[in-house]
Formats: structure tokens, sequence, C-alpha cells
């Protein structure tokens, strides 16, 4: 109960860090909102392939595997994307932010082992989806300049949504165990 709590803190300071640019009344560009598209998912890439080295469970397995396979694809769409539009992704205080923030998690994933990790990993997916998705909606989208990009980040919300649920399910089956 309490690491949930700690990790839905993170995630708060996530989204925070995600929407920094709507609080200040600072709208990210276009090349911001790529790099944080793309620092997304690299941070959900290699928090996978960290749960693939770690964890023996069947499930956590096939989630990572299923976040490496959609965030890769995903991440080829938003660089040609970004190459058709002639769009150079430009780091921002949140593309920093979010990197920081995951450094701090993967560094507590590295520290836990066996269910502790698994069930770590799971909660963590959850809450860090979940803030994508507000982001997405709340910040990324209303700012989007270019409608290309707009419409491949709403295209992008199901698959997020769906990770999300997916994740729920596995972090649920997890606490029986």
């Amino acid at each position: 109960m309490i690491r949930r709590m700690l990790t839905a803190g993170c995630v708060v300071v996530l989204a925070m860090a995600i929407g920094e640019t709507k609080l200040n009344a600072q709208s990210p560009s276009d090349p911001q909102i790529v790099q944080i598209v793309q620092t997304a998912n690299k941070i959900d890439i290699d928090q996978a392939k960290l749960a693939l080295a770690k964890s023996k469970n069947p499930q956590v397995k096939e989630f990572a595997n299923q976040m490496i396979s959609d965030h890769t694809n995903l991440e080829k769409s938003v660089a040609d994307l970004a190459k058709k539009l002639n769009v150079t992704p430009e780091p921002s205080a949140t593309s920093r932010q979010l990197q920081q923030q995951a450094a701090d998690e993967s560094k507590k994933l590295k520290s836990l082992s066996g269910k502790s990790f698994d069930k770590e990993y799971a909660s963590h997916e959850v809450a860090f989806h979940q803030a994508v998705i507000d982001a997405v909606t709340q910040t990324l989208i209303p700012n989007a300049q270019n409608p290309e990009l707009k419409s491949a980040l709403q295209g992008a919300a199901p698959l997020l949504e769906g990770h999300k649920q997916h994740a729920q399910q596995l972090e649920q089956s997890l606490q029986g165990q």
C-alpha cells in the first residue's frame, strides 16, 4: 500500500512535469511536443526491457514485450512524421524532467526483485500511462499546431488507454500473489 502511494506520488510529479508548460502559460512547441513523446516512448521501452531482464513472471514478460513492440512502433511513427513535417525534436524542461523521473524510477526498480519488482513495475505502468494520457489530452493535443501532429496524438490515445487497462489487469493479477 505504501509502495503504491509512493508510485502514485511519483506519477503526480511526472504528470505535473508533463503539464508544466500549461501551468506556466507556456505552450509547448511542436518540436518540444515531438521530443516529449519520444522521451515518453523511450522511458516505457527502457523500463519494459528492465522488466524482461528482471522478472520471472510470464504475465509481466508478456506485458513488457507488448510495451516494447507497441512503443517502438509508435516511436517509429513519430520519427517518420517529424521527418515528413521537417520538425526537429527540441528538448524542453519537461522532457528533461521526464528523463530524471525515469532515472529515479529505474533506480528503484533495479533495487527490487521477484514479486516486489513485478508489483512495482505494474503499478508504475498504470500510473505512468494515466499521466501520459492526461498530458496528451490536456496539454499536447491542445497545443499541437500542425494538424498531422495533432491527429497522430489523437490516434495514439486509444493505444495508450489499452496499455493502461492491460497494466491494471496485470496489477490486479499480481495482488493475489
